[in-house]
Protein backbone atom coordinates (compact mmCIF):
# COMPACT_ATOMS: atom_id res chain seq x y z
CA UNK A 1 0.00 0.00 0.00
CA UNK A 2 1.67 3.17 -1.13
CA UNK A 3 1.92 6.25 1.19
CA UNK A 4 -0.88 8.21 -0.59
CA UNK A 5 -3.36 5.41 -0.19
CA UNK A 6 -2.51 5.09 3.31
CA UNK A 7 -3.16 8.99 3.42
CA UNK A 8 -6.10 9.24 1.42
CA UNK A 9 -7.23 6.03 4.44
CA UNK A 10 -6.41 8.49 7.38
CA UNK A 11 -8.42 11.41 5.81
CA UNK A 12 -10.88 9.49 6.15
CA UNK A 13 -10.94 9.01 10.02
CA UNK A 14 -9.39 5.41 9.40
CA UNK A 15 -6.89 4.86 12.31
CA UNK A 16 -3.87 3.37 11.11
CA UNK A 17 -3.25 0.33 13.15
CA UNK A 18 -7.09 -0.75 11.83
CA UNK A 19 -7.47 -4.37 11.20
CA UNK A 20 -7.47 -5.68 7.80
CA UNK A 21 -10.21 -7.92 8.83
CA UNK A 22 -12.66 -5.15 9.98
CA UNK A 23 -12.28 -3.68 7.02
CA UNK A 24 -13.31 -5.88 4.42
CA UNK A 25 -16.61 -6.74 6.62
CA UNK A 26 -17.34 -3.17 6.35
CA UNK A 27 -16.89 -3.14 2.94
CA UNK A 28 -18.94 -6.34 2.71
CA UNK A 29 -21.69 -4.91 5.05
CA UNK A 30 -21.88 -1.79 2.63
CA UNK A 31 -22.17 -4.09 -0.92
CA UNK A 32 -24.93 -6.09 0.76
CA UNK A 33 -26.99 -3.58 1.62
CA UNK A 34 -26.53 -1.33 -1.83
CA UNK A 35 -26.58 -3.99 -3.64
CA UNK A 36 -29.64 -5.06 -2.21
CA UNK A 37 -31.63 -2.32 -1.77
CA UNK A 38 -30.00 -0.13 -4.73
CA UNK A 39 -29.39 -3.01 -7.27
CA UNK A 40 -26.12 -4.11 -8.82
CA UNK A 41 -26.21 -1.99 -11.57
CA UNK A 42 -26.74 0.93 -9.62
CA UNK A 43 -24.35 0.73 -7.16
CA UNK A 44 -21.36 1.42 -8.62
CA UNK A 45 -17.58 0.75 -6.62
CA UNK A 46 -16.95 4.30 -5.84
CA UNK A 47 -20.72 4.30 -3.81
CA UNK A 48 -19.51 1.08 -1.95
CA UNK A 49 -16.39 2.96 -1.23
CA UNK A 50 -17.71 6.17 -0.15
CA UNK A 51 -20.41 4.54 2.05
CA UNK A 52 -17.71 2.56 3.77
CA UNK A 53 -15.32 5.31 4.42
CA UNK A 54 -12.53 4.05 2.20
CA UNK A 55 -10.67 4.82 -1.09
CA UNK A 56 -12.22 3.20 -3.91
CA UNK A 57 -9.02 1.34 -4.90
CA UNK A 58 -8.87 -0.19 -1.29
CA UNK A 59 -12.00 -1.75 -2.50
CA UNK A 60 -10.28 -3.12 -5.95
CA UNK A 61 -7.37 -4.11 -3.83
CA UNK A 62 -9.30 -6.38 -1.64
CA UNK A 63 -12.18 -7.76 -3.47
CA UNK A 64 -11.54 -6.82 -7.69
CA UNK A 65 -13.61 -6.01 -9.62
CA UNK A 66 -17.42 -5.14 -9.08
CA UNK A 67 -18.74 -8.71 -9.55
CA UNK A 68 -15.96 -9.82 -7.79
CA UNK A 69 -17.25 -8.11 -5.16
CA UNK A 70 -20.93 -9.32 -4.96
CA UNK A 71 -19.63 -12.76 -5.72
CA UNK A 72 -17.66 -12.08 -2.21
CA UNK A 73 -20.73 -10.96 -1.00
CA UNK A 74 -22.86 -13.89 -1.36
CA UNK A 75 -20.19 -16.61 -0.44
CA UNK A 76 -19.67 -14.94 2.94
CA UNK A 77 -23.46 -15.46 3.96
CA UNK A 78 -23.87 -18.81 1.81
CA UNK A 79 -20.91 -20.98 2.05
CA UNK A 80 -21.43 -21.56 6.03
CA UNK A 81 -25.12 -22.43 5.04
CA UNK A 82 -23.40 -25.08 2.37
CA UNK A 83 -21.19 -26.39 4.72
CA UNK A 84 -23.78 -27.25 7.39
CA UNK A 85 -26.51 -28.93 4.84
CA UNK A 86 -23.13 -31.01 4.07
CA UNK A 87 -22.95 -32.06 7.58
CA UNK A 88 -26.57 -33.24 7.50
CA UNK A 89 -25.85 -35.71 4.93
CA UNK A 90 -23.68 -37.19 7.64
CA UNK A 91 -25.83 -36.75 10.52
CA UNK A 92 -29.03 -39.12 11.74
CA UNK A 93 -31.76 -36.72 11.43
CA UNK A 94 -32.66 -33.89 8.70
CA UNK A 95 -35.66 -32.77 9.69
CA UNK A 96 -37.51 -29.81 7.84
CA UNK A 97 -37.22 -28.32 11.05
CA UNK A 98 -33.58 -28.22 11.22
CA UNK A 99 -33.62 -27.15 7.66
CA UNK A 100 -35.75 -24.46 8.28
CA UNK A 101 -33.46 -23.20 11.21
CA UNK A 102 -30.37 -22.84 9.10
CA UNK A 103 -32.53 -20.83 6.47
CA UNK A 104 -33.43 -18.39 9.16
CA UNK A 105 -31.01 -18.25 11.10
CA UNK A 106 -28.42 -17.16 7.83
CA UNK A 107 -31.50 -14.79 7.01
CA UNK A 108 -31.38 -13.24 10.19
CA UNK A 109 -26.99 -12.64 10.67
CA UNK A 110 -27.71 -11.44 6.64
CA UNK A 111 -31.11 -9.54 6.27
CA UNK A 112 -30.24 -8.54 3.34
CA UNK A 113 -29.29 -11.45 1.24
CA UNK A 114 -33.47 -13.04 0.73
CA UNK A 115 -33.65 -9.10 -1.39
CA UNK A 116 -29.95 -9.46 -3.26
CA UNK A 117 -31.12 -13.07 -4.07
CA UNK A 118 -34.54 -12.22 -5.72
CA UNK A 119 -32.91 -9.16 -7.46
CA UNK A 120 -29.47 -10.46 -8.87
CA UNK A 121 -30.41 -14.52 -8.46
CA UNK A 122 -34.18 -15.43 -9.22
CA UNK A 123 -35.54 -12.44 -11.65
CA UNK A 124 -34.57 -13.04 -15.41
CA UNK A 125 -30.86 -11.29 -16.30
CA UNK A 126 -30.19 -11.59 -12.61
CA UNK A 127 -26.18 -10.67 -12.56
CA UNK A 128 -25.47 -13.91 -9.97
CA UNK A 129 -27.95 -16.30 -11.71
CA UNK A 130 -25.79 -18.23 -13.66
CA UNK A 131 -22.98 -18.39 -11.16
CA UNK A 132 -25.74 -19.57 -8.19
CA UNK A 133 -26.65 -21.61 -10.27
CA UNK A 134 -23.67 -23.65 -11.01
CA UNK A 135 -21.76 -23.27 -8.01
CA UNK A 136 -24.18 -22.73 -5.43
CA UNK A 137 -27.63 -24.10 -6.10
CA UNK A 138 -26.29 -27.84 -5.61
CA UNK A 139 -25.22 -27.36 -2.41
CA UNK A 140 -28.04 -25.62 -0.91
CA UNK A 141 -31.56 -25.45 -1.99
CA UNK A 142 -30.45 -28.54 -4.49
CA UNK A 143 -29.50 -31.14 -1.84
CA UNK A 144 -32.49 -30.94 -0.02
CA UNK A 145 -34.67 -33.51 -1.69
CA UNK A 146 -32.54 -36.19 -1.31
CA UNK A 147 -32.54 -35.14 2.58
CA UNK A 148 -35.88 -35.40 2.72
CA UNK A 149 -35.85 -38.52 1.19
CA UNK A 150 -34.29 -39.58 3.67
CA UNK A 151 -36.15 -38.64 6.37
CA UNK A 152 -39.36 -39.73 4.13
CA UNK A 153 -37.94 -43.37 4.36
CA UNK A 154 -36.79 -43.32 8.01
CA UNK A 155 -40.61 -42.70 8.51
CA UNK A 156 -40.25 -38.90 9.64
CA UNK A 157 -41.97 -36.97 6.98
CA UNK A 158 -45.33 -37.26 6.08
CA UNK A 159 -45.67 -40.30 3.05
CA UNK A 160 -47.40 -37.94 1.09
CA UNK A 161 -45.10 -35.64 0.57
CA UNK A 162 -42.82 -34.79 -2.30
CA UNK A 163 -39.37 -34.46 -0.92
CA UNK A 164 -38.70 -31.49 -4.15
CA UNK A 165 -41.73 -29.72 -3.22
CA UNK A 166 -41.54 -29.98 0.43
CA UNK A 167 -38.01 -28.60 0.19
CA UNK A 168 -39.17 -25.87 -1.75
CA UNK A 169 -41.68 -24.76 0.90
CA UNK A 170 -39.42 -25.35 3.48
CA UNK A 171 -36.81 -22.37 1.76
CA UNK A 172 -40.30 -20.39 1.18
CA UNK A 173 -41.57 -20.04 4.68
CA UNK A 174 -38.45 -19.69 6.07
CA UNK A 175 -37.22 -16.96 3.71
CA UNK A 176 -40.60 -14.77 2.57
CA UNK A 177 -40.48 -13.14 5.82
CA UNK A 178 -36.73 -11.73 5.16
CA UNK A 179 -37.69 -10.57 1.71
CA UNK A 180 -41.60 -8.78 2.90
CA UNK A 181 -39.92 -7.25 5.55
CA UNK A 182 -40.25 -4.02 4.33
CA UNK A 183 -44.47 -4.67 4.69
CA UNK A 184 -44.21 -7.07 7.49
CA UNK A 185 -42.96 -5.04 10.06
CA UNK A 186 -44.94 -1.43 9.98
CA UNK A 187 -48.23 -3.25 8.29
CA UNK A 188 -48.19 -6.63 9.99
CA UNK A 189 -46.42 -5.55 12.88
CA UNK A 190 -43.89 -8.02 12.98
CA UNK A 191 -40.57 -8.11 15.08
CA UNK A 192 -37.15 -8.98 13.62
CA UNK A 193 -35.28 -8.21 16.54
CA UNK A 194 -33.85 -11.50 18.26
CA UNK A 195 -36.85 -12.40 20.45
CA UNK A 196 -39.13 -11.53 17.22
CA UNK A 197 -36.81 -13.78 15.56
CA UNK A 198 -36.69 -16.83 18.19
CA UNK A 199 -40.94 -16.40 18.17
CA UNK A 200 -40.92 -16.63 13.80
CA UNK A 201 -38.73 -20.19 14.56
CA UNK A 202 -41.24 -21.30 16.88
CA UNK A 203 -44.26 -20.49 14.60
CA UNK A 204 -42.54 -21.87 11.69
CA UNK A 205 -41.78 -24.93 13.68
CA UNK A 206 -44.85 -25.43 14.37
CA UNK A 207 -46.54 -25.14 10.76
CA UNK A 208 -43.19 -27.58 9.30
CA UNK A 209 -44.05 -30.15 12.31
CA UNK A 210 -48.10 -29.73 11.73
CA UNK A 211 -48.00 -30.21 7.80
CA UNK A 212 -44.50 -32.30 6.95
CA UNK A 213 -44.15 -34.72 9.69
CA UNK A 214 -45.19 -38.48 9.89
Amino acid sequence: MNQNWQSSERTRGRPVDTDQQDLKKQILDTAEELFANKSYAATSIRRIADQSGVNPALVHYYFGQKKALLQSVLDRALEPMGLAIAELKNSSEASPVVVAELLISMAAKHPNIPRLLIREVFLPGGEMQQYFTEHMAPRLGGALPALLSREKSAHRLHPDSDPAISAMLIMAVSIFPFIARTLAEPVLGIRYDEEGIEFLKQQVTQLLERGMKQ
